[in-house]
């Protein structure tokens, strides 16, 4: 009775779980005088999650290999939580043996643990030394020790519990600071999976977010793309094997991650390797992972993507208490995206406003001084119509003010284009344009763009007009040897597109046509070249507009497409 009541007042010391739990085995055996002693703690589906053993050396538990999982003897007291005393284990009818390697065992005592009337585990004992049976005594002895053991068991959980509860505030702290002092959003979601993944005494955590990025409309607020897209990704890894599993995906419709972004509730695995709906990482990316959870990032819009954690396959699942705290790490990361795509709608949207102020700038005094400028020198004309010489260097000053006037202008068209969705316009995918010709050309060609054409061209035109001009400086590349090519785009009425090289040019018969077989010209050019200039003329027709094929008098090509804006 004094070892019981001493085994007693150590359990009670105790605050530690894993330190507790391997007390109580200790004391069972050291009270009862057994040669060996474990603890199976029980899971979901009335299996063993947890089964730690005493008195077996290491060298022997290796060569058996898995722990028991609750059959036979062992699953008996599961089913049937009550003292289970035996003389002869291999007698009992759910006896089935042990497996190779294992040391002989013939006597047996099992009680159940219980913390506040849930069943936490069961104790077993076995081989009571001296070759005797384990009596009355020892079972009295071991059903008290359960009593005491479910009580510091239910200590030592809470204890754990309030730790974990400051660890989850402190890094809610943290984080928390982090969002408001402006850090960027993948800083955060960084520290985000640090830390959710030290609470929750995991060895990984990766945040998945849709592949592509949902785009939204900035300014209005559009919901975003459906978050069940086709895959999600790694974005953000931390932990084991980090390096190796950023950037990989996995089906949204077929995946842990993607089931809990589509129903935006936790979801948890056991073992990550034999579930069919982990859906686990390719390329020995899960090697050594068991239990997994993934818990939603929400924002207003819906489900946006997924925290996912993983543990190594000798440690028990994520319970309701660590999913709980995930899932607040979770929301974290979901403010943090949500913070970042609403700094983003700021910023830009001061970024329009000041192109907006630059651009009235430009038009109201910028434009019309020069405007009056020009009208000054054109008045001076009248006043040096005897000077031809002079006369003609002020008409050239009046050109160039009115060029000078156009580029203005197309700069504040420019400034003021934006429609908010994050699409580029027409005015820069032309550029962009010139600038991948330059790539096969070996030169730039110049782009000159006159009008609002981002705002006045519908997009299914914008396709059409960058289509052609796509062709026409690809026909000049492969065909023309130009040195020289100028792609001039407008909008009034009727957008119109001209491309203008200066290189061997067309026969005469084809120029003015819209293109058809030609035969080879003197510069090697291939007897079929009327693919692309068909293709042009049949969008044209399809625009209800116009195709032209010029040869200027100093020699080269030039396009005409012109298609009208409005019916």
């Amino acid at each position: 009775m004094q070892s019981l009541l001493d085994a007693v007042m150590s359990l009670g010391r105790g605050l530690e779980l894993p330190e507790v739990l391997r007390g109580i085995v200790e004391a069972a055996v050291t009270l009862t005088d057994a040669e060996y002693g474990a603890l199976g703690i029980v899971g979901d589906g009335q299996k063993l999650q947890e089964f730690l053993p005493v008195g077996m050396s290491d060298q022997i538990a290796a060569q058996i290999g898995q722990s028991p999982c609750g059959r036979g003897i062992l699953g008996e007291l599961i089913r049937h939580p009550e003292p289970l005393r035996l003389t002869d284990l291999s007698s009992h009818p759910r006896s089935f043996g042990f497996p190779p390697h294992h040391p002989p065992m013939r006597t047996f005592l099992g009680v159940p643990v219980r913390v506040r009337e849930e069943v936490f585990g069961n104790l077993y004992l076995t081989e009571k030394r001296g070759g005797v049976s384990f009596d009355a005594d020892d079972e009295a002895v071991l059903t008290t020790l359960s009593i005491a053991a479910g009580v510091a068991i239910d200590n030592a959980r809470m204890y754990e519990e309030s730790r974990r509860r400051e660890q989850r505030l402190e890094a809610l702290g943290e984080i928390t600071r982090s969002l408001l002092s402006g850090t960027d959003a993948d800083t955060v979601l960084h520290l985000i999976a640090e830390r959710a993944m030290e609470v929750a005494g995991a060895d990984r955590a990766v945040i998945l977010l849709p592949t592509p990025p949902p785009r939204t409309s900035s300014l209005s607020g559009a919901p975003a793309e459906s978050a069940t897209g086709e895959r999600l990704t790694v974005t953000v890894a931390h932990g084991r094997d980090s390096d190796r599993v950023r950037g990989l995906s996995v089906p949204a419709q077929a995946s842990l991650a993607g089931l809990a972004a589509r129903t935006g509730t936790p979801v948890h695995s056991a073992d990550v390797r034999t579930d069919p709906r982990a859906h686990p990482f390719g390329d020995g990316a899960e090697d050594g992972l068991g239990p997994v959870v993934a818990v939603p990032l929400q924002i207003d819009t819906g489900a946006l993507g997924a925290l996912r954690l993983g543990r190594p396959v000798d440690r028990p699942p994520f319970d309701d208490t660590e999913i709980a705290l995930v899932s607040g790490f979770a929301d974290q990361a979901a403010i943090a995206l949500e913070l970042a795509r609403r700094r983003a709608e700021s910023e830009e949207l001061a970024v329009l406003h000041d192109r907006d102020r630059i651009a009235r700038d430009l038009h109201d005094l910028a434009i019309q001084r020069l405007f009056a400028t020009g009208m000054t020198l054109q008045s001076t004309t009248r006043t040096i119509a005897d000077r031809p010489e002079a006369a003609e260097r002020v008409s050239r000053a009046v050109d160039d003010l009115d060029t000078t006037i156009r580029i203005i202008r197309s700069t504040i068209f420019d400034l003021r284009t934006a429609d908010g969705t994050g699409r580029s316009g027409l005015r820069h995918r032309m550029a962009e344009t010139a600038r991948t010709a330059a790539q096969a050309l070996g030169f730039r060609p110049t782009v000159q763009i006159d009008g609002p054409v981002d705002t006045t061209v519908p997009d299914e035109l914008a396709e059409h007009v960058l289509a052609v001009a796509a062709e026409a400086v690809s026909n000049a590349s492969r065909h023309a040897r130009a040195s020289r090519i100028a792609i001039v785009l407008s909008a009034d009425d009727a957008v119109t597109l001209t491309v203008t090289d200066n290189g061997i040019g067309i026969p005469a018969d084809v120029a003015g046509t819209s293109g058809a077989e030609t035969p080879a010209g003197d510069g090697g050019r291939p007897e079929r070249r009327g693919a692309g200039l068909v293709n042009m003329r049949k969008r044209a027709q399809l625009c209800g507009g116009t195709f032209a094929i010029e040869r200027p008098e100093d020699g080269g090509t030039r396009i005409t497409w012109r298609a009208p804006l409005h019916d």
